[in-house]
């Protein structure tokens, strides 16, 4: 070969190998003719495999690149092993083609155990890897230094449906998750993890004003009416009526065809044409906040259902001290395929204004650790198991409307920063106001002063005044002015920020203040002068108590403002309990707050506190536990998919001894087992003894097995959601006085008659 035909050769190996490494695009044509979109709106693909695969979360960064974190070994199987394999990553998509496409991908960070959640933010990443939460420097997009933020952020083994996510950074610079009870902070170089109320399943979105919104398996939408950790500061009262509550009772749902869901089999989740009738899987709810829409889709809610392949439009409501979501129609989606590959998981405003969507396309959407062998059996016959190498983020847009330019946030000045925190993108105000914050622009204080008292619009406004909190640039003079004469959403705000300026100084002009602020008699800055009172009322109860009586007395049947009025209490309901008998206010509609004056004390002399504030994690849920269990200790002899092991261990799946009664299970599990054994009429002869375990575990752990055992491996009866009532761990400690020894099928049928 000559030197130019070699040299030719060269090259196009090296050019090969480049393109390889890049990721370049190759993914095959992609058609959306199965899907159905709202009137005047387009679905775009803005990435697909081979460059990503099992996306479950997504940021942008300040270039307006797609970072997406991709959970790659979630469900390999139908058994649910090898998911404990090093194989997630989060890669960094770009260079976008003329339609928008990404058309390369760099890998960020790899070797992840199914990692679930990201947030761009602090000139970093931070990610969820359970049980940890990490917080990696970006180094002209390599990872630079690693800091463990959290290391108990979620359960390592838990189901991956029911662990933290979501990562949302709230307008108040706290970031918050789904599934969690902490919220973080980066301040002054230090990480701080604060108590906060629990939230949803799995995703987690805001509001303009930043009330945050989640949602449950079966629950569509969700939220909270008040801002986050403004009801939660009396540790001895857990608020039930300001947060965590059901928007719409209505959890319709209009899927395309029929769907293949864990529980089809119960009467009413199907209809008779095997159609999925109400949520089952509901997940990653969005507000949408940009400005690509019409104008009429500003705030509205977004809620995906990976099983049924749609995502559903709420219109939002909000009323003076409550929200309330209507589905946009009552007979379709917003959008919804017949594609059972479409698994949206997680929605997301963007940069330039449009909804992009999180598609998993993912064959097997439910976890081993609840799947029932209805639903394996449904996704083996359509063969949905073998589909695991795919993936997409898709863009949807207004037809009627550009996209809109993604702002040069790189090279933007401080001061251009603060005119985007008056962008009509939401996207946009909250990135601006977290750079400002992270760079530490102080030279803006002026201009943002400025933006907090002339704006006509409170949101901009409520966004420079958390930007200056952000920059150790509020002052009590300045706050109190703010409470006094902006509009009802901006004063609450301005409220909340002035709890911690509670010196004896500024008793006197706070007492004023809130005088000024009752007689404008407007119940959302009443509500949220309520909110506030608590710490002054720790540093004067003489100034404060009576005004919170007062505010009391003003809404007695309203259970949001006594929930209000409570919190701030903490610690001072006798006190406030002797004032209302003596007010001459209290017309006797006090039914309300001393209904929950008196659990407030009760929990307070018992030591009973709200559980954010004495727990460090969310107990496992037992069937999670018995999946655990299960495949730490029994499926290396009964098989991961419970099809026993020959020689070793008789199958689980269809076993009249698991079926059969629970107490005959549980002596099983507490005494152990020595073969032969007939299962199904079938004679299974095995090596050695099932030992016992009933010192290896607790009653709790030893139910959680055998409802893990119930739920995986018993056909299941039309009539009990679950097969049949979780076990209790007391049915387990009565039965640990029967008898003791290893057991033998003479044994077994013995205990034939026992109930079930």
């Amino acid at each position: 070969m000559n030197t130019k035909n070699s040299f030719v050769l060269f090259f196009l190996v090296i050019v090969l190998i480049t393109s390889c490494q890049s990721g370049a695009n190759k993914s095959p044509a992609i058609s959306f003719d199965k899907y159905k979109i709202a009137d005047g709106f387009e679905i775009q693909l803005a990435a697909s495999e081979p460059l990503i695969e099992a996306p479950v979360a997504m940021d942008f960064d300040n270039k307006g690149r797609m970072w997406v974190v991709e959970m790659r070994g979630f469900m390999p199987n139908l058994a649910g092993t090898g998911e404990d394999q090093p194989n997630g990553r989060i890669s960094i998509l770009d260079r976008l083609d003329k339609d928008g496409r990404a058309e390369h991908a760099k890998v960020f960070l790899d070797s992840l155990v199914l990692p679930r959640a990201i947030a761009l933010a602090y000139g970093g990443v931070l990610y969820a890897a359970p049980p940890n939460l990490w917080f990696v420097e970006i180094n002209n997009d390599k990872p630079g230094k690693r800091t463990l933020v959290d290391s108990i952020y979620t359960d390592e083994y838990s189901n991956p449906e029911n662990q933290a996510n979501g990562l949302l950074m709230g307008i108040d610079n706290w970031i918050y998750s789904a599934y969690s009870t902490s919220r973080y902070q980066l301040k002054d170089g230090k990480w701080m993890k604060e108590p906060t109320s629990f939230r949803g399943q799995y995703g987690i979105t805001k509001d303009n004003f930043g009330r945050l919104y989640y949602n449950y398996n079966e629950i569509q939408i969700a939220g909270d009416y008040v801002l986050p950790n403004t009801v939660i500061s009396n540790p001895y009262y857990k608020p039930k009526e300001a947060i965590n509550k059901l928007l719409t009772e209505n959890q319709r749902v209009y899927p395309l065809h029929p769907t293949t869901v864990n529980r089809g089999y119960v009467e009413g989740i199907l209809n008779k044409d095997s159609v999925l009738v109400n949520f089952t899987a509901a997940c990653g709810p969005l507000i949408y906040s940009g400005d690509q829409f019409p104008n009429n889709y500003s705030q509205n809610a977004f809620v995906c259902d990976p099983e049924g392949n749609l995502i559903k439009r709420d219109i939002l409501t909000f009323e003076s001290l409550k929200t309330t979501a209507t589905q946009a129609w009552n007979d379709r989606e917003f959008i919804a395929s017949t594609d059972e590959g479409f698994r949206p998981v997680n929605l997301r405003n963007a940069p330039d204004g449009a909804m992009y969507v999180v598609d998993m396309h993912r064959g097997t959407m439910q976890h081993r650790v609840s799947a029932t062998p209805y639903y394996r059996n449904g996704i083996a016959h359509k063969k949905l198991d073998t589909l695991l190498s795919a993936g997409r983020i898709l863009r949807i847009k207004n037809k009627d409307k550009e996209l809109g330019k993604i702002p040069d946030l790189i090279n933007a000045s401080a001061t251009d920063l603060v005119s985007m925190l008056k962008s009509n993108n939401g996207w946009v105000r909250d990135r601006a106001q977290q750079l400002l914050i992270y760079k530490q622009q102080r030279v803006v204080i002026p201009e943002l002063e400025k933006l907090v008292q002339d704006s006509k619009d409170a949101v901009p406004a409520i966004h420079a005044l958390h930007t200056l909190e952000g920059l150790n640039a509020l002052s009590f003079e300045f706050l109190k002015k703010i409470a006094a004469n902006g509009s009802s959403m901006l004063s609450a705000h301005a409220l909340v920020l002035l709890q911690k300026y509670n010196t004896s100084n500024h008793v006197k002009p706070m007492q004023e203040l809130a005088t000024h602020l009752m007689s404008g008699n407007d119940t959302t800055v009443n509500l949220y002068l309520a909110i506030s009172l608590g710490p002054w009322a720790d540093t004067s109860r003489d100034m404060f108590l009576p005004i919170l009586v007062k505010l009391s007395n003003t809404y007695p049947a309203n259970a949001v403002f006594q929930e209000a009025v409570i919190s701030s209490l903490k610690g001072l309901e006798e006190d406030f309990q002797a004032l209302t008998l003596k007010s001459k206010d209290n017309k006797g509609s006090d039914e309300v707050i001393n209904k929950l004056l008196n659990e407030a004390i009760k929990n307070k002399q018992e030591g009973k506190k709200n559980s954010i504030f004495v727990q460090k994690k969310i107990p496992m849920p037992g069937l999670q536990k018995g999946l655990v269990i299960f495949r730490n200790t029994c499926a290396g002899c009964h098989g991961a998919d419970g099809e026993g092991i020959k020689y070793v261990a008789p199958p689980l799946n269809g076993s009249e001894f698991v079926a059969g009664s629970t107490d005959r299970l549980g002596m099983i599990i507490l005494n152990g087992l020595e073969g032969p054994l007939h299962v199904n009429g079938q004679l299974y002869k095995f090596n050695g003894a099932m030992p016992n375990f009933g010192n290896n575990f607790t009653d709790e752990e030893i139910a959680g097995i055998i409802d893990y055992l119930h739920n995986s491996f018993v056909a299941a009866s039309p009539k009990l959601s679950f097969g049949r009532k979780p076990v209790k761990a007391e049915e387990i400690k009565n039965l640990r006085n029967n008898k003791s020894g290893i057991l033998k099928e003479k044994d077994l049928l013995e205990m034939a008659d026992l109930k079930n």
